[in-house]
Protein backbone atom coordinates (compact mmCIF):
# COMPACT_ATOMS: atom_id res chain seq x y z
CA UNK A 1 0.00 0.00 0.00
CA UNK A 2 2.96 2.36 -0.30
CA UNK A 3 3.61 4.86 -2.89
CA UNK A 4 5.87 3.35 -4.95
CA UNK A 5 4.23 0.09 -3.34
CA UNK A 6 7.05 -2.35 -1.20
CA UNK A 7 7.72 -5.71 -2.04
CA UNK A 8 9.03 -8.08 0.62
CA UNK A 9 10.73 -11.34 -0.84
CA UNK A 10 12.62 -12.33 1.92
CA UNK A 11 11.06 -10.76 5.41
CA UNK A 12 14.44 -11.85 7.51
CA UNK A 13 16.69 -9.87 5.01
CA UNK A 14 14.04 -6.90 3.99
CA UNK A 15 13.55 -5.81 6.90
CA UNK A 16 17.31 -5.67 8.22
CA UNK A 17 17.35 -1.74 7.18
CA UNK A 18 14.35 -1.10 8.97
CA UNK A 19 12.52 0.82 5.42
CA UNK A 20 10.26 -2.43 5.45
CA UNK A 21 9.61 -1.98 8.83
CA UNK A 22 9.26 1.58 8.53
CA UNK A 23 6.73 1.67 5.82
CA UNK A 24 4.84 -0.86 7.07
CA UNK A 25 4.29 0.82 10.45
CA UNK A 26 3.43 4.14 7.95
CA UNK A 27 0.58 2.56 6.79
CA UNK A 28 -0.90 0.60 9.74
CA UNK A 29 -1.10 4.02 11.84
CA UNK A 30 -1.34 6.57 9.40
CA UNK A 31 1.23 8.72 10.84
CA UNK A 32 5.12 9.81 8.78
CA UNK A 33 8.08 7.69 9.61
CA UNK A 34 9.52 7.60 6.50
CA UNK A 35 11.03 10.40 6.79
CA UNK A 36 13.55 9.61 8.97
CA UNK A 37 14.44 6.39 6.92
CA UNK A 38 18.40 6.97 5.99
CA UNK A 39 19.52 4.62 3.13
CA UNK A 40 22.36 3.75 3.75
CA UNK A 41 25.14 -0.11 3.73
CA UNK A 42 26.33 1.15 6.89
CA UNK A 43 25.55 -1.18 10.31
CA UNK A 44 25.13 2.33 11.99
CA UNK A 45 22.50 3.77 9.74
CA UNK A 46 20.29 0.76 9.41
CA UNK A 47 20.71 0.19 13.45
CA UNK A 48 19.31 3.45 13.89
CA UNK A 49 16.51 3.10 11.59
CA UNK A 50 15.13 0.22 13.24
CA UNK A 51 15.48 2.14 16.54
CA UNK A 52 13.39 4.92 15.45
CA UNK A 53 10.66 2.06 14.37
CA UNK A 54 11.06 0.28 17.54
CA UNK A 55 10.91 3.73 19.59
CA UNK A 56 7.45 4.48 17.41
CA UNK A 57 5.82 1.46 19.00
CA UNK A 58 6.80 1.56 22.51
CA UNK A 59 5.69 5.13 22.18
CA UNK A 60 2.62 3.66 20.60
CA UNK A 61 1.94 1.32 23.92
CA UNK A 62 3.00 -1.67 22.03
CA UNK A 63 4.81 -3.79 24.41
CA UNK A 64 7.88 -5.10 23.16
CA UNK A 65 10.10 -7.47 25.38
CA UNK A 66 13.61 -8.58 24.56
CA UNK A 67 13.63 -7.39 20.65
CA UNK A 68 16.48 -4.78 20.16
CA UNK A 69 17.66 -3.04 16.99
CA UNK A 70 20.59 -5.32 16.88
CA UNK A 71 18.53 -8.35 16.84
CA UNK A 72 16.55 -7.25 14.20
CA UNK A 73 19.29 -5.75 11.98
CA UNK A 74 20.89 -9.69 12.08
CA UNK A 75 17.60 -11.07 10.79
CA UNK A 76 17.17 -12.78 14.07
CA UNK A 77 14.57 -15.35 12.66
CA UNK A 78 12.95 -15.81 16.07
CA UNK A 79 12.72 -12.09 16.93
CA UNK A 80 11.57 -10.77 13.85
CA UNK A 81 8.41 -13.36 14.34
CA UNK A 82 7.79 -11.93 17.51
CA UNK A 83 8.19 -8.33 16.47
CA UNK A 84 5.34 -8.83 13.37
CA UNK A 85 2.96 -10.58 15.53
CA UNK A 86 3.52 -7.76 18.33
CA UNK A 87 2.77 -5.41 15.36
CA UNK A 88 -0.10 -7.73 13.76
CA UNK A 89 -1.64 -7.87 17.75
CA UNK A 90 -1.70 -4.28 18.29
CA UNK A 91 -2.93 -2.88 14.88
CA UNK A 92 -4.87 -5.77 13.40
CA UNK A 93 -6.90 -8.07 16.39
CA UNK A 94 -6.58 -4.96 19.41
CA UNK A 95 -8.19 -2.64 17.13
CA UNK A 96 -10.84 -4.34 15.81
CA UNK A 97 -11.76 -5.47 19.29
CA UNK A 98 -11.10 -2.25 20.55
CA UNK A 99 -14.45 -1.77 22.12
CA UNK A 100 -13.87 -4.44 24.45
CA UNK A 101 -11.62 -2.61 26.56
CA UNK A 102 -13.41 1.08 25.91
CA UNK A 103 -14.75 1.35 29.38
CA UNK A 104 -11.73 -0.01 30.96
CA UNK A 105 -8.98 2.55 31.66
CA UNK A 106 -6.48 -0.27 32.50
CA UNK A 107 -5.82 -2.04 29.89
CA UNK A 108 -3.21 -1.03 27.70
CA UNK A 109 -5.54 -2.08 24.18
CA UNK A 110 -6.88 1.22 24.07
CA UNK A 111 -6.65 2.05 20.55
CA UNK A 112 -4.00 4.75 19.67
CA UNK A 113 -0.60 5.86 20.57
CA UNK A 114 -0.89 6.99 24.08
CA UNK A 115 2.62 7.54 25.16
CA UNK A 116 5.30 5.53 27.38
CA UNK A 117 4.11 3.82 30.67
CA UNK A 118 5.56 5.38 33.59
CA UNK A 119 7.38 2.28 35.59
CA UNK A 120 6.58 4.62 38.85
CA UNK A 121 3.59 2.56 39.87
CA UNK A 122 5.78 -0.42 40.36
CA UNK A 123 9.26 0.57 41.53
CA UNK A 124 9.81 -2.99 42.97
CA UNK A 125 9.36 -4.69 39.54
CA UNK A 126 11.36 -5.19 37.10
CA UNK A 127 10.51 -3.32 33.71
CA UNK A 128 10.99 -5.95 31.41
CA UNK A 129 8.85 -8.90 33.57
CA UNK A 130 5.98 -6.81 33.81
CA UNK A 131 5.99 -5.91 30.34
CA UNK A 132 5.98 -9.60 29.49
CA UNK A 133 3.04 -9.74 32.25
CA UNK A 134 0.74 -7.07 30.39
CA UNK A 135 1.91 -8.47 27.01
CA UNK A 136 0.80 -11.86 27.56
CA UNK A 137 -2.42 -10.54 29.68
CA UNK A 138 -3.41 -8.01 26.81
CA UNK A 139 -2.78 -10.65 24.24
CA UNK A 140 -4.72 -13.03 25.83
CA UNK A 141 -7.88 -10.67 26.38
CA UNK A 142 -7.90 -9.33 22.80
CA UNK A 143 -7.57 -13.58 21.71
CA UNK A 144 -10.42 -13.79 24.12
CA UNK A 145 -12.64 -10.55 22.49
CA UNK A 146 -12.36 -12.08 18.71
CA UNK A 147 -13.35 -15.65 20.32
CA UNK A 148 -16.63 -14.35 22.01
CA UNK A 149 -17.11 -12.43 18.64
CA UNK A 150 -17.31 -15.49 16.71
CA UNK A 151 -18.73 -17.51 18.94
CA UNK A 152 -21.73 -15.50 19.03
CA UNK A 153 -21.89 -14.98 15.41
CA UNK A 154 -22.19 -18.37 14.75
CA UNK A 155 -23.98 -20.43 17.43
CA UNK A 156 -27.26 -19.75 15.29
CA UNK A 157 -25.63 -22.40 12.93
CA UNK A 158 -24.52 -24.70 15.60
CA UNK A 159 -20.99 -25.01 15.56
CA UNK A 160 -19.22 -25.16 18.66
CA UNK A 161 -16.02 -22.95 18.41
CA UNK A 162 -13.97 -23.38 21.93
CA UNK A 163 -10.57 -22.04 20.80
CA UNK A 164 -8.48 -20.81 17.95
CA UNK A 165 -6.97 -24.15 17.37
CA UNK A 166 -8.87 -27.58 16.28
CA UNK A 167 -12.39 -26.02 16.41
CA UNK A 168 -11.12 -24.68 12.81
CA UNK A 169 -10.24 -28.39 11.87
CA UNK A 170 -13.52 -29.07 9.99
CA UNK A 171 -13.99 -25.91 7.95
CA UNK A 172 -17.45 -25.22 9.37
CA UNK A 173 -16.32 -23.00 11.99
CA UNK A 174 -14.92 -20.24 8.92
CA UNK A 175 -18.07 -20.93 6.77
CA UNK A 176 -20.38 -19.77 9.55
CA UNK A 177 -17.87 -16.52 10.10
CA UNK A 178 -18.34 -15.80 6.63
CA UNK A 179 -22.62 -17.12 6.86
CA UNK A 180 -23.06 -14.32 9.63
CA UNK A 181 -21.59 -11.86 7.86
CA UNK A 182 -23.50 -12.99 4.13
CA UNK A 183 -25.84 -15.97 4.62
CA UNK A 184 -26.15 -15.77 0.64
CA UNK A 185 -22.40 -17.36 0.58
CA UNK A 186 -22.85 -20.22 2.15
CA UNK A 187 -24.98 -23.19 2.86
CA UNK A 188 -24.32 -25.29 5.79
CA UNK A 189 -26.36 -27.91 5.30
CA UNK A 190 -24.45 -28.56 2.16
CA UNK A 191 -21.18 -28.23 4.30
CA UNK A 192 -22.07 -30.98 6.60
CA UNK A 193 -21.64 -33.66 3.62
CA UNK A 194 -18.75 -31.98 2.71
CA UNK A 195 -15.58 -33.26 4.19
CA UNK A 196 -12.73 -30.89 5.71
CA UNK A 197 -10.51 -30.28 2.92
CA UNK A 198 -13.24 -29.13 0.86
CA UNK A 199 -15.18 -26.99 3.61
CA UNK A 200 -11.62 -24.99 3.98
CA UNK A 201 -11.22 -24.82 0.54
CA UNK A 202 -14.87 -23.38 0.23
CA UNK A 203 -14.19 -20.96 3.32
CA UNK A 204 -10.96 -19.45 1.40
CA UNK A 205 -12.17 -19.01 -1.64
CA UNK A 206 -15.33 -17.15 -1.05
CA UNK A 207 -13.77 -14.74 1.50
CA UNK A 208 -11.07 -13.86 -0.69
CA UNK A 209 -13.65 -13.56 -3.88
CA UNK A 210 -16.61 -12.37 -1.96
CA UNK A 211 -15.33 -10.44 0.86
CA UNK A 212 -12.29 -9.58 0.01
CA UNK A 213 -10.55 -11.24 2.69
CA UNK A 214 -7.00 -11.65 1.70
CA UNK A 215 -6.25 -15.75 1.61
CA UNK A 216 -3.55 -16.35 4.68
CA UNK A 217 -3.96 -20.14 4.92
CA UNK A 218 -4.18 -23.40 2.82
CA UNK A 219 -6.54 -26.04 4.04
CA UNK A 220 -3.37 -28.14 4.67
CA UNK A 221 -2.40 -25.36 7.26
CA UNK A 222 -5.37 -26.40 9.05
CA UNK A 223 -5.91 -30.08 8.81
CA UNK A 224 -3.31 -31.11 11.30
CA UNK A 225 -3.48 -31.99 15.05
CA UNK A 226 -2.78 -28.79 16.82
CA UNK A 227 -3.28 -25.92 14.31
CA UNK A 228 -1.24 -22.86 15.12
CA UNK A 229 -3.54 -20.52 16.57
CA UNK A 230 -1.42 -17.03 15.80
CA UNK A 231 -2.41 -17.93 12.52
CA UNK A 232 -5.94 -18.19 12.70
CA UNK A 233 -6.37 -15.43 15.29
CA UNK A 234 -4.97 -13.42 12.48
CA UNK A 235 -6.71 -14.60 9.91
CA UNK A 236 -10.42 -14.94 11.62
CA UNK A 237 -9.76 -11.02 12.99
CA UNK A 238 -9.96 -9.56 8.91
CA UNK A 239 -13.81 -10.79 8.89
CA UNK A 240 -14.37 -7.95 11.91
CA UNK A 241 -13.20 -5.55 9.16
CA UNK A 242 -16.27 -7.28 6.78
CA UNK A 243 -18.95 -7.34 9.26
CA UNK A 244 -21.35 -4.52 8.61
CA UNK A 245 -22.50 -4.11 12.75
CA UNK A 246 -20.64 -4.71 16.01
CA UNK A 247 -22.73 -5.12 18.68
CA UNK A 248 -21.61 -3.70 21.61
CA UNK A 249 -22.43 -6.09 23.87
CA UNK A 250 -20.44 -8.71 21.76
CA UNK A 251 -17.40 -7.10 23.97
CA UNK A 252 -18.67 -6.20 27.38
CA UNK A 253 -17.06 -7.61 30.25
CA UNK A 254 -13.93 -9.45 28.87
CA UNK A 255 -12.58 -10.74 32.40
CA UNK A 256 -16.15 -12.57 33.02
CA UNK A 257 -15.46 -16.47 31.89
CA UNK A 258 -18.25 -16.50 29.36
CA UNK A 259 -19.65 -20.58 28.49
CA UNK A 260 -19.62 -21.23 25.43
CA UNK A 261 -22.33 -20.15 23.60
CA UNK A 262 -22.93 -22.26 20.87
CA UNK A 263 -25.89 -25.90 20.08
CA UNK A 264 -24.22 -28.89 21.14
CA UNK A 265 -25.74 -32.46 20.43
CA UNK A 266 -24.90 -35.22 22.63
CA UNK A 267 -26.14 -38.50 21.70
CA UNK A 268 -26.93 -40.91 24.47
CA UNK A 269 -27.68 -44.74 24.20
CA UNK A 270 -31.42 -45.75 25.31
CA UNK A 271 -32.22 -49.68 26.75
CA UNK A 272 -34.30 -49.27 23.00
CA UNK A 273 -32.24 -51.58 20.47
CA UNK A 274 -32.94 -48.51 17.75
CA UNK A 275 -32.95 -45.55 19.50
CA UNK A 276 -31.03 -43.24 21.03
CA UNK A 277 -32.12 -39.93 22.62
CA UNK A 278 -30.33 -36.47 21.39
CA UNK A 279 -30.28 -33.76 23.91
CA UNK A 280 -30.22 -30.27 22.41
CA UNK A 281 -29.20 -28.04 24.38
CA UNK A 282 -30.19 -24.33 23.51
CA UNK A 283 -29.76 -20.99 25.39
CA UNK A 284 -32.60 -20.83 27.15
CA UNK A 285 -34.24 -24.34 27.03
CA UNK A 286 -33.36 -28.50 26.42
CA UNK A 287 -35.41 -29.99 23.85
CA UNK A 288 -35.09 -33.96 23.51
CA UNK A 289 -35.39 -35.85 20.29
CA UNK A 290 -35.40 -39.34 19.12
CA UNK A 291 -33.36 -40.69 16.62
CA UNK A 292 -33.77 -44.46 15.13
CA UNK A 293 -30.21 -46.18 14.39
CA UNK A 294 -29.15 -49.67 14.62
CA UNK A 295 -27.53 -49.66 18.27
CA UNK A 296 -24.88 -51.97 16.58
CA UNK A 297 -22.92 -49.16 14.52
CA UNK A 298 -21.95 -46.33 15.95
CA UNK A 299 -24.02 -42.95 16.30
CA UNK A 300 -24.41 -40.64 13.57
CA UNK A 301 -21.55 -38.09 13.76
CA UNK A 302 -23.82 -35.22 12.62
CA UNK A 303 -27.10 -34.91 13.02
CA UNK A 304 -29.36 -31.53 11.00
CA UNK A 305 -32.36 -30.81 12.94
CA UNK A 306 -34.97 -29.21 10.61
CA UNK A 307 -36.82 -26.02 12.07
CA UNK A 308 -40.51 -27.31 10.88
CA UNK A 309 -42.27 -30.16 13.12
CA UNK A 310 -41.95 -32.53 11.28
Amino acid sequence: QCKPPLKVKDLFVDIQDGKILMALLEVLSGQKLMHEYKSSSHRIFRLNNIAKALKFLEDSNVKLVSIDAAEIADGNSSLVLGLIWNIILFFQIKELTGNLNRNSSSSSLSSGPSGPESDTSHPSTPSVERNMSITVKDQRKAIRALLIWVQRKTRKYGVAVQDFTSSWRSGLAFLAVIKAIDCTLVDMKQALEKSARENLEDAFSIAQSKLGVPRLLEPEDIMVETPDEQSIVTYVAQFLEHFPELEAEDFTDPDKELPIESTYVHIKDTPSEKESKILILGESEENMYTVNHERSHPAPPKVHIHDTPE
